[in-house]
């Protein structure tokens, strides 16, 4: 795990750091089927790793300062249900997800900064390692309700993600990435089991509903709150949510966070998802510049997130024209000032 002065460094340097968008939108516009597959993006992780490597890639080369590993709906139970893998199989998937985001982070330092070694102890993209809710593993939504957290001990969730976020740690990530959590008792779970690996840095990101509540109902000012007594967590804040969700969000709580801690914002683009029929309103290549990412992303910027990307529907152009926006510049620095 990266020392949090090496992350410190990242997040005030020079303005926001810029996040990837969402992967298995990348990965279905390469032309694989995930809509409906229990394990999203993660059973690449099995069946064809170059692809999630070359998607990181991409995301890289748009201006991504941070990418998150494909793990979101990755876990031990997941792959030994669905790929019939053991146990050891299947945690060394998921470790491999890490491995295969270094591999990108390498690989885009040395063709585009051939200078710079990954390990010369100069700056480089960094590598998150995702944790998505209990409900992405029971694949059916409830990531965006909470509703299975009502039927679960604080220990329960611990228990059920303590394998993941042992892998994640193990296989080296920079920080964990714990998002889309719609409930506030899964927010403090996690945020508990954080302390069981004291030299790891994360960042919270809560499925919110509207423009004070995550998906569970519970006040977001209180899952901050929460947030704050955390040594641990560099950031709080929201992602997959419509971008018009995300200023009010931060207002609501602005008061609250400690100066050791920042907002981390990386909202959908703003379509209507159907179960059934996938994302309505798509839009075109050509209409990112005016996106609702980017239109609103100073704001944020100026509310004090230190981290800024996209989530469900935002390709790597959106990121491109993100950074530009945000820093005029077309890819992250490889090198320190």
């Amino acid at each position: 795990m990266a020392s949090s002065p090496r992350i410190r460094h990242y997040l005030y340097d020079d303005g926001p750091l810029i996040l990837d968008g969402g992967l298995a939108t990348e990965l279905e516009t390469q032309g694989f089927h995930l809509q409906g597959d229990p394990l999203w993006s993660a059973r690449l992780l099995h069946t064809n790793p170059q692809a999630i490597r070359d998607a990181h890639g991409r995301f890289l080369l748009s201006g991504a300062d941070v990418i998150s590993t494909a793990t979101y709906q990755a876990s031990v139970e997941g792959f030994i249900r669905h790929l019939h893998v053991s146990s050891e199989c299947a945690k060394d998937l998921i470790m491999s997800a890490v491995q295969l985001a270094k591999e990108a982070v390498k690989s885009f330092v040395s063709e585009t900064h051939p200078s710079t070694s990954v390990q010369s102890g100069q700056r480089c993209p960094l590598v998150a390692g995702s944790v998505g809710p209990y409900g992405a593993f029971l694949h059916n939504g409830s990531e965006y309700t909470g509703d299975y957290a009502e039927q679960m001990s604080v220990q329960e969730l611990k228990a059920w993600h303590r394998p993941q976020i042992e892998c994640l740690a193990a296989a080296g990530a920079d920080l964990l990435a714990f998002e889309t959590i719609p409930s506030i008792k899964e927010a403090e779970a996690l945020v508990e089991l954080l302390k069981e690996f004291p030299n790891t840095k994360a960042w919270l990101a809560l499925s919110c509903k509207d423009v004070r509540s995550l998906s569970d109902g519970s006040p977001f000012a209180d899952a901050v709150q929460m947030a704050n007594r955390s040594q641990q967590l560099i950031a709080v804040g929201v992602n997959c949510c419509p971008p018009q969700l995300v200023e009010p969000l931060l207002e609501s709580a602005r008061c609250l966070l400690r100066p050791e801690i920042s907002w981390v914002v990386y909202p959908n683009s703003g379509e209507d998802w159907d179960s059934e029929q996938g994302w309505h309103g798509a839009e075109t290549e050509t209409e990112t510049e005016s996106s609702p990412l980017i239109e609103t992303s100073r704001t944020w910027m100026k509310q004090g997130a230190a981290l800024i990307g996209g989530c469900c529907r935002i390709s790597p152009a959106h990121i491109a024209k993100l950074r530009h926006h945000l820093k005029g510049t077309c890819e992250p620095p490889s090198s320190e000032p």
